[in-house]
């Protein structure tokens, strides 16, 4: 059991070689802080609706993320504020447009892990909506 940090040796195990494998797998703590904190931001309905739009169509504006989104442009804003600080997207302007893509390939690949399970919607189940509001919004021209 080399690998059990020495205020845990003490403590009894069934198994000490799979207490090794399991250390060895859970990785460098500041290692999984990144991925929570990277998770945490892909929790939010809201920031993640805007992820894949913005996967969809990089340099996507504000307004338009909004309107594919379903959501006012000020929740939008905090909500990219938020993406932007974290790393996730960069904005560029054109002209007076602000205009969004993703920068994160990390977070691009877990989009695009996501998004292409036909049980993504639902883990667990059957694929399908969880909310059909939530997932297909009122669409007039598409």
């Amino acid at each position: 059991m080399h690998l059990v940090p020495a205020e845990h040796a003490h403590r009894r195990t069934i198994d000490g070689h799979r207490v090794c494998e399991a250390i060895e797998g859970v990785g460098d703590p500041a290692a999984v802080r990144a991925w929570a904190q990277r998770f945490a931001l892909l929790s939010d309905p809201g920031r993640l609706t805007l992820l894949r739009a913005i996967r969809r169509v990089p340099g996507i504006s504000v307004s338009d993320l909004a309107v594919a989104a379903g959501m006012n442009d000020t929740a939008v804003s905090q909500a990219l504020r938020l993406l932007r600080v974290a790393g996730a997207v960069a904005a560029s302007k054109d002209g007076r447009i602000v205009r969004y893509r993703l920068v994160d390939q990390t977070v691009a690949a877990l989009l695009d892990l996501a998004a292409d399970r036909p049980d993504a919607a639902n883990p667990g189940t059957a694929a399908g909506p969880v909310d059909a509001a939530i997932d297909a919004p009122d669409r007039a021209d598409c």
